[in-house]
């Protein structure tokens, strides 16, 4: 179980504190609802270890994750923009996420093809970024964030700009995933509707605390 308790946060030159409290088994989806600018971002960046919180305490399983820096913190982040190379294939994508020589072995590509297998991806191993569409090439970002096996998951409006269609196919990939790995899953969002597709708890920010619904 992830736990977050009295963490707050205070921007620069601003008087808003931020106070966040949360909670999250595995298997399940949390959304974190609320306008653009509310603070729900913040909290990923927190639980990142980008910024640095001014107060409270994060631990998955009892042990602290806010003392651990960054390239230690057992987290992966699907963000807004996919930050794919276009320039590479799908395969050199993924393996991205955890060799950043490109140097392939058999056992990273045996895993690649297991993860696009999953994400519906298998006939476009060798294509080029440039060439998928755009839920495609979420779908490769989506299977480049699972390469990493980390038990965390942080996604942060990552389908805004998608068709319906296509949103509705990756939020339900992301909710198969989640409970298929047992991962703790985090979703920040302004779309209600998402969250009532896949949410198995939502919190929202109101008045600058993160509240449950």
């Amino acid at each position: 179980m992830i736990k977050v308790k009295n963490v707050k946060y205070k921007y620069k030159n601003t008087e808003d504190t931020y106070t966040y409290n949360l909670e999250s088994k595995t298997s399940v989806v949390v959304a974190i609802l609320g306008q653009s600018g509310s603070g729900k971002s913040t909290l990923l960046d927190i639980i990142a270890g980008f910024i640095k919180p001014t107060a409270g305490s994060i631990t998955l399983d009892g042990a602290e994750l806010l003392s651990k820096p960054i390239e230690k913190r057992p987290i992966t982040i699907l963000f807004q923009n996919h930050n794919l190379f276009e320039h590479l294939s799908v395969q050199k994508n993924i393996l991205l996420g955890i060799n950043k020589t490109l140097k392939d072995s058999s056992e990273e590509v045996e895993k690649v093809q297991a993860i696009l297998k999953e994400v519906g991806l298998e006939a476009h191993e060798h294509k080029l970024a440039s060439e998928l569409s755009g839920g495609q090439q979420k779908r490769v970002a989506l299977a480049r964030v699972l390469m990493r096996r980390e038990p965390i998951l942080l996604l942060d409006e990552p389908f805004s700009g998608l068709d319906d269609a296509t949103r509705i196919e990756m939020l339900e990939l992301v909710e198969k995933i989640t409970q298929e790995h047992q991962l703790h899953a985090i979703m920040v969002t302004h779309d209600l509707d998402d969250c009532e597709r896949i949410a198995n708890y939502v919190y929202k920010m109101e008045n600058n605390s993160l509240v449950k619904q």
